[in-house]
């Protein structure tokens, strides 16, 4: 039987990608889930094939992670749902733009700091009374490669994922004792919207991102989070940094086309 059987997981962004992916992959344990992203009619279709893939439970809420309302909001609807959590996938976020510094945008970079750093901390912050004491409690959260190697064009990025990564290792010194455990995984190139999110919809731009190369997958990444909550609970996964193996590094990439 899955130590995820009946547990209650909550999961941002997923209305597509790693979050998606990750409510299909908790789904199969037998899990139950809380979905939060923006889109909701996506959130919708998430939900029912969850259903069909094994949660008991599979609910859904409209969650903005930029706007402190809207993470309130959220909040509000969860405990409305369950006074117990089990685990907290912090996924919502992306990257918008890739200018340097010179000819960067603020919007850009305000969009990008708000979704991946503030959201994040947002979240935590809200989900943080309902989390399990001394019961294997997880919070994951999703960081990046980037939070580890910067690159020209991902100033706002870097920086956003750089913090991810700080603010995991904070909560690991806070929640110290409480019995939460506190963890992030870091991917390298995965397919997902990422590269179209950043690229503004344009596809061929996004497509040469994966050219000749394979990459992750959002499945990849959502068997891992299921690994990582899955653990006993005294075992905590602090840092997963996972690439493809055609990805030696940001920039270091084997494409078979390029032979």
């Amino acid at each position: 039987m899955s130590r995820l059987k009946n547990q209650w997981v909550l999961i941002t962004g997923a209305s597509s990608g790693f979050g998606a992916a990750a409510a299909q992959a908790f789904a199969a344990e037998g899990a139950k889930l809380l979905l939060g992203a923006r889109r909701v009619d996506r959130l919708e279709k998430v939900a029912r094939q969850a259903q069909r893939n094994g949660a008991p439970a599979a609910l859904f809420h409209s969650l903005d992670v930029s706007l402190t309302d809207s993470v309130e909001n959220f909040a509000r609807w969860a405990k409305s749902k369950t006074s117990r959590l089990h685990v907290l996938i912090n996924n919502a976020g992306g990257a918008h733009g890739l200018d340097t510094i010179a000819e960067g945008k603020d919007t850009d970079w305000e969009t990008t700091l708000q979704t991946n750093t503030l959201g994040l901390m947002r979240v935590t912050r809200a989900a943080l009374p309902l989390l399990v004491r001394d019961k294997g409690a997880s919070i994951i959260n999703i960081g990046s490669i980037a939070g580890r190697t910067a690159y020209a064009g991902a100033s706002a990025y870097c920086a956003a994922k750089s913090a991810e990564l700080a603010l995991t290792r904070v909560l690991r010194h806070e929640l110290l004792g409480t019995g939460i455990r506190v963890g992030t995984v870091d991917p390298g190139l995965a397919e997902t919207e990422f590269a179209m999110v950043r690229f503004k919809g344009d596809k061929q731009k996004a497509k040469e991102v994966y050219a000749g190369m394979n990459p992750l997958t959002a499945k990849d990444i959502a068997e891992i989070l299921v690994w990582v909550a899955s653990r006993p609970p005294h075992v905590n996964i602090d840092e997963i940094l996972v690439k493809p193996t055609d990805q030696a590094e940001i920039g270091k990439v084997f494409r078979r086309n390029n032979r």
